[in-house]
């Protein structure tokens, strides 16, 4: 995997899908053409939306997810997302 710098992070922890994901939608359009978006969420379902949308729209690449448990004992799920396209 190629490192990767954070331009903007978007913390969408305690909504509901699809609010992550559509609140990403409108970040990513506001961060230059090779960078990337970190996106916060609590909301489980946020793994496979966020699968989904790299699947279908060109314009962006998923780079990597992960989990962790936040300093307030909620299970975090981090997506870095990549803009690759205007």
């Amino acid at each position: 995997m190629k490192d990767f710098v954070i331009a903007q992070e978007l913390d969408a922890r305690g909504l509901q899908c699809p609010m992550p994901l559509v609140n990403a939608h409108r970040a990513i359009k506001q961060i230059p053409v090779g960078q990337v978006l970190k996106v916060l969420a609590t909301d489980r379902g946020s793994v496979l939306d966020f699968k989904g949308w790299a699947e279908t729209d060109e314009s962006i690449e998923l780079v990597k997810q992960e989990e962790y448990t936040d300093e307030q004992g909620r299970r975090v799920y981090a997506h870095y997302v990549r803009r690759v396209e205007g």
